[in-house]
């Protein structure tokens, strides 16, 4: 009977981790304006591998969740502003590569292999660390494993929960990075692509000024 009644709390706690977590993903962010503009200026399997890094990213924040340093995080207000002013400026250095991108053609033009070619590695590593300098999902995963997530659930099981959201959203991401990159509606938005850049750029540097804003 406590096995039947710790996998109802199981089955509970999941379907809310999942509802919950799927409404942050799905929500425009930082991760979604960095997938929009991996999609149209570098392509595809870049844009997949930036959905992976923040897929990866996730992880990051379940282990420290787990362990007990994101609740310190959140309480120390120093450490807290230091990785804001952190997340701030690296949001802000992207997006100002966003505002200075040049018509694609033109780029074409000018350097057949493209400037802005990324490795795989360099791909990743940029989802990894929008996601990972994320000091809303900081409060996020804090919060859900703090008032979501009972004590009482085994680390196993918490693992798996933070092994499933992971998983979800690099699949979410990877799925949008799919859709953009589709080829009639990539070329279509392409033909105005230096324009999406600079629209994405502006989102990442307003909201690399509102990290800022809220943390005064």
């Amino acid at each position: 009977m406590d096995f039947i009644n710790s996998l109802a709390l199981y089955y509970r706690e999941f379907l809310v981790i999942a509802v919950v977590h799927f409404l942050a993903v799905a929500s425009p962010g930082p991760d979604f304006a960095v997938i929009v503009k991996q999609s149209l200026t570098q392509g595809r399997r870049k844009a997949i591998y930036s959905s992976l890094g923040i897929g990866s990213g996730i992880l990051l924040h379940v282990t420290y969740s787990l362990i007990g340093i994101g609740l310190l995080i959140a309480s120390d207000p120093i450490l807290f502003n230091v990785l804001t002013y952190i997340a701030a400026a690296y949001l802000f250095y992207i997006g100002v590569q966003g505002v200075l991108a040049k018509p694609h053609e033109q780029l074409k033009v000018e350097n057949k292999a493209s400037v802005l070619e990324q490795t795989n590695s360099k791909a990743f590593m940029t989802g990894f660390l929008v996601n990972g300098l994320n000091v809303k999902a900081t409060l996020f995963f804090v919060s859900l494993f703090s008032l979501v997530i009972s004590e009482q659930t085994p680390v196993l099981v918490q693992s798996i929960y933070g092994l499933y959201m992971a998983i979800a959203t690099a699949a979410w991401f990877s799925f949008l990075s799919y859709v953009l990159t589709i080829e009639h509606i990539r070329v279509k938005l392409l033909s105005k692509g230096h324009v999406v850049d600079k629209i994405m750029g502006i989102v990442l540097i307003a909201l690399a000024i509102n990290i800022l804003l809220n943390s005064m």
